[in-house]
C-alpha cells in the first residue's frame, strides 16, 4: 500500500508521543521507509532506540552534531521525504512553525522542506481552544499544511475535551489517503506569475501597486496540490512559498517577463501578477534629491506579460489565463482586455477602494472565457484558486 514511500516523522513533546511506536510499526508493515526526528521534549517520553529498533532507521536529534550533519544534513532528510508526519505535534511547535522558527533540528528541517506536511496536534483543551493556537493553525492551513485531530476526549492532565492527538490507525489512513489523493494535472507543466512589479525611479524609490501576491501564490498551491510541476514567478511579496513550487524571486516587469520565457514551455500560464503597467524611461544612478520642485517622470510602459505568453507560436501554452483589476466598467473592460491580449480565459475583479480585494483575503472573480461570462460568489482567494483548478482539470479532460 505504501511500498517506496518515504515517511519523515517529527516526535515532539507530549504523553500522545508513545503512539508513534504504533505508527511507526504499521507503517513499515505496509512497505513504508520512516526516518525520524526526535525533539528533546519528544525524548521525555519515547526514547531514541525504541524508535530506531521499530524504524530499522538512525533517529536525528541534535542540530548541530557534526556526525548526523556529515552523514545527512538537515536539507537532504526533510527534501528526501515523500511526506513530513508531526505526531504529536504540540501547540509550542506549531506556534515555531507558523513563525518561522528554525531553533532545533525539527524546526529547521520543517522550514527547510518543500515537502508537504501533516500534522497530527496534541494539547490540554484550552491551549488548543487558545486564540493563538488557532490563529497559527489558520495560518499554516493557509500555506498548505495539512491536519488530522485532535480527537476529543478525556485528556492526560483530567480534563476532557478536544486535544487527543488521533489513533496511530487514523494517522496511518490519513497518509494512506494522502498518498492515494487524486493527481489529476500529473505530468503538467504550470507557470503562474504572482505579486506586483517594482520599477525603480531611482536608487531607493519605486513605482508598484498594492498587490500581495496572495491570490496567485494560492494559485500555485492549488495546482501543485493536483499533481501540476508549478513554477511560481513572484514578484516583491511577503508570502511563504507554497509546498512542492519552485519559485523563481524577480522585482521588475522585465525580469518577470524574461523569467516566464526561460520557463517555457509549460501547458498552463496562470498571470496573476499585477504588473506595473509603467516605469521611469530613465533611472537615475543617485537618489532625487529635493530641490523645491517636483520632478518629472517620463513614462514608458513596461512588457506585456501576458500577451507575449498569448502569442500563437510553437511554444505558446496550451492554456493562458489572465488577471483583469478594473475599478469600473468590469466586464467590458475585462472582455476587451481577453480579446486584445489573445489568452483563453480572464479573470475579472473589482479592485476599487472600497473592495478590500488588493491585499485582502476575499475576492469577487467574474470569469470570462470563449462560452460567456460566469459571476462565482465571493470566497477566499484560496477557495477561487481551488475552483480555478478544477476547471483546469475539467478543461485538459474534456480533452484539450
Amino acid at each position: 500500500m505504501l511500498d517506496g514511500k518515504r515517511i519523515l516523522l517529527i516526535v515532539s513533546g507530549g504523553i500522545a508521543a508513545y503512539k508513534t511506536l504504533d505508527l511507526i510499526r504499521r507503517l513499515k508493515e505496509r512497505g513504508a521507509s520512516v526516518r525520524t526526528i526526535l525533539t528533546k521534549g519528544g525524548a521525555e517520553f519515547v526514547t531514541p532506540l525504541s524508535i530506531a529498533a521499530l524504524s530499522g532507521e538512525k533517529v536525528y536529534q541534535d542540530l548541530f552534531s557534526l556526525t548526523d550533519e556529515s552523514e545527512m544534513g538537515h536539507i537532504r532528510l526533510s527534501r528526501e521525504a515523500d511526506l513530513i508526519v508531526v505526531a504529536p505535534a504540540s501547540a509550542d511547535l506549531l506556534a515555531r512553525m507558523a513563525a518561522g522558527i528554525a531553533d532545533d533540528l525539527a524546526t529547521t528541517a520543517l522550514l527547510a522542506t518543500d515537502k508537504p506536511v501533516l500534522v497530527a496536534p496534541a494539547m490540554n483543551v484550552e491551549m488548543w481552544a487558545n486564540a493563538a493556537t488557532q490563529a497559527n493553525l489558520a495560518l499554516l492551513e493557509a500555506r498548505g499544511l495539512l491536519r488530522i485531530g485532535p480527537a476529543a476526549g478525556d485528556l492526560a492532565c483530567g480534563e476532557t475535551g478536544p486535544g487527543r492527538m488521533v489513533e496511530a490507525a487514523e494517522i496511518l489512513s490519513a497518509i494512506t489517503h494522502f498518498f492515494e489523493r487524486p493527481t489529476p494535472l500529473d505530468g503538467r507543466r504550470a507557470l503562474v506569475t504572482s505579486g506586483p512589479t517594482h520599477e525603480p525611479i531611482d536608487p531607493v524609490r519605486y513605482l508598484s501597486n498594492r498587490s500581495s501576491g496572495k491570490q496567485g501564490h494560492a494559485i500555485a498551491n492549488a495546482l501543485a496540490r493536483l499533481g501540476a510541476e508549478t513554477v511560481l514567478v513572484t514578484g516583491p511579496t511577503r508570502q511563504t512559498p507554497p509546498a512542492g513550487v519552485r519559485v523563481r524571486a524577480v522585482t521588475t516587469a522585465e525580469e518577470m517577463l524574461a523569467a516566464c520565457e526561460d520557463e517555457l514551455p509549460v501547458e498552463i500560464a496562470v498571470c496573476a501578477a499585477a504588473v506595473a503597467d509603467w516605469r521611469p524611461a530613465a533611472k537615475p544612478n543617485q537618489k532625487l534629491k529635493k530641490d523645491g520642485r517636483a520632478p518629472v517622470l517620463e513614462l514608458q510602459e513596461t512588457p506585456d506579460i501576458l500577451a507575449r505568453l498569448s502569442a500563437s507560436g510553437p511554444r505558446r501554452p496550451n492554456l493562458v489565463i489572465g488577471f483583469a483589476a478594473e475599478t469600473e466598467n468590469l466586464i467590458a473592460n475585462a472582455e476587451a482586455k481577453r480579446s486584445r491580449k489573445g489568452c483563453d480565459w480572464m479573470l475579472a475583479n473589482d479592485v476599487s477602494d472600497d473592495s478590500g480585494t488588493l491585499g485582502g483575503d476575499l475576492n469577487t472573480i467574474h470569469f470570462l472565457s470563449p462560452d460567456g461570462v460566469e459571476d462565482w460568489p465571493t470566497q477566499s482567494k484560496d477557495a477561487v484558486a481551488g475552483a480555478l483548478a478544477e476547471r483546469i482539470v475539467a478543461h485538459f479532460e474534456g480533452g484539450a
